[in-house]
């Protein structure tokens, strides 16, 4: 798929498939997002892929901070993407201190665009993928065994999408754009 095009018709998809991701498919995909771009190259970003369905059904069910219109996505997913990274280096120095003004925001800023090369690439192998906001990162880390110098960025829903919804309005680009 071509790049304009990919991006184009890339749209959160919060209905799936009961069909199973290989694996092999999910490593393709993390092999594409790992070329996301970072701070100094510091590649912080990690992906916990959850397939196994009682544990999907408890995150559905109990780490989503309440806000159960997730709930729905999540449990229909093949399998549930926790997108998390290592804290300290994106936007530090080696001593510890800030880089730049944004402080430890870089951290967050790296991993969204790993996620959303993540989502591109999916999108490409013909998945669909929803990134969810809603989660209860103190619940989420110690159900997956994350490492302690890691935050959760994102849950993303994946699978084979049911149908490719429509694409919502777009703001035109000279709402957009501003050249000095």
């Amino acid at each position: 798929m071509e790049f304009f095009d990919c991006a184009k018709t890339r749209r959160s998809v919060r209905r799936f498939t009961e069909e199973a991701v290989p694996v092999a498919v999910i490593e393709e995909i993390v092999g594409a997002a790992a070329y996301a771009p970072s701070w100094k190259n510091t590649q912080i970003t990690r992906y916990t892929v959850v397939t196994d369905r009682a544990l999907i059904d408890n995150m559905a069910e109990n780490m989503v901070l309440g806000f159960t219109f997730n709930e729905k996505s999540m449990k229909g997913a093949a399998a549930l993407v926790v997108v998390s990274y290592v804290t300290g280096r994106s936007g530090f120095e080696r001593d510890g201190s800030y880089s730049t003004p944004k402080g430890d925001g870089f951290e967050m800023f790296d991993a969204g665009i790993a996620t959303q090369t993540f989502c591109l690439a999916a999108h490409d192998k013909g998945l669909g993928t929803v990134v969810l906001g809603y989660f209860d990162e103190e619940k989420i880390i110690p159900a997956l065994n994350l490492p302690e110098n890691q935050k959760v960025a994102a849950v993303v829903a994946m699978g084979y999408p049911k149908f490719q919804p429509e694409a919502p309005a777009r703001k035109d680009v000279a709402d957009l754009l501003t050249v000095l």
